[in-house]
């Protein structure tokens, strides 16, 4: 419990950092999951700042939250462009690149950080990784009706059976109707081309692997909060910023 709450401590300080990247007026992407909630409820309680900006939310779950702190949402059809989404991840890789969707979102993420100017990462340290797949899962989002061909395709592709996400003892069901399936992987040498093999399969929807979307990831840990900036083509790692 006490871990807990220091994370939650730890996430609330980096969410409120966040906030430099957001200036009045903007349209901002909120994310979805615990760090994204803590950035939420940091937007929310912005003097003079949270009544200005216009909100396209990740989730219906993040939705919610944001209708409840007096937010103002709007659609993609409301807007050209999102000035800087602020979301989580789980799995940074040392050059920004991530993993994300174990919460079940990965697909409306990657469509609202893709319409974002500026993709900004909210995380404690544990989500810094040496190499994406680590921690050993990648969620890959699917249409129901091709759940179990695409389980065949990604079990030949892998090696290793993909388990269907469930919610109780139903299939978990993304907002937009989806299935997801958590793939089992190790570390991934080439996640460019593992995402265009992935997603080469008919009924795929989306893959976890969001490559070259982030811009900044702040980092909280007990020692405080680390801006890591990606790097221009051909360096081999992100800048890194007290």
């Amino acid at each position: 419990m006490a871990d807990e709450a220091n994370n939650e401590r730890i996430l609330a300080a980096v969410a409120a950092r966040a906030l430099q990247f957001v200036a009045p007026g903007n349209t901002v992407g909120l994310g979805t999951g615990r760090a994204a909630s803590a950035f939420v409820r940091a937007l929310a309680n912005a003097a003079g700042l949270a009544s200005t900006v216009r909100c396209v939310a990740t989730s219906e779950a993040t939705a919610g939250l944001a209708r409840l702190l007096g937010l103002r949402l709007v659609t993609l059809a409301e807007v050209d462009v999102i000035d800087v989404t602020v979301d989580g991840a789980d799995e940074v890789a040392p050059n920004l690149d991530l993993i994300k969707g174990y919460g079940g979102a990965l697909v409306r993420e990657k469509v609202v950080a893709a319409a974002s100017r500026q993709l900004v990462i909210v995380a404690t340290a544990d989500k810094l990784v040496p190499q994406l797949g680590t921690r050993g899962k990648l969620p890959v989002e699917v249409v129901p009706f091709a759940t179990p061909f695409c389980q065949r395709r990604l079990r030949q592709m892998l090696g290793q059976e993909p388990i269907l996400r469930l919610d109780g003892e139903v299939a978990f069901t993304s907002d937009g109707d989806n299935h997801i399936l958590d793939c089992a992987v190790g570390p991934i040498d080439r996640p460019h081309d593992l995402e265009l093999a992935i997603r080469g399969i008919p009924g795929v929807v989306g893959t976890g692997l969001f490559l070259d979307m982030a811009q900044v990831v702040l980092v909280g840990d007990s020692a405080g909060i680390r801006e890591l900036h990606r790097e221009p083509r051909g360096h081999s790692s992100a800048a890194e910023n007290r």
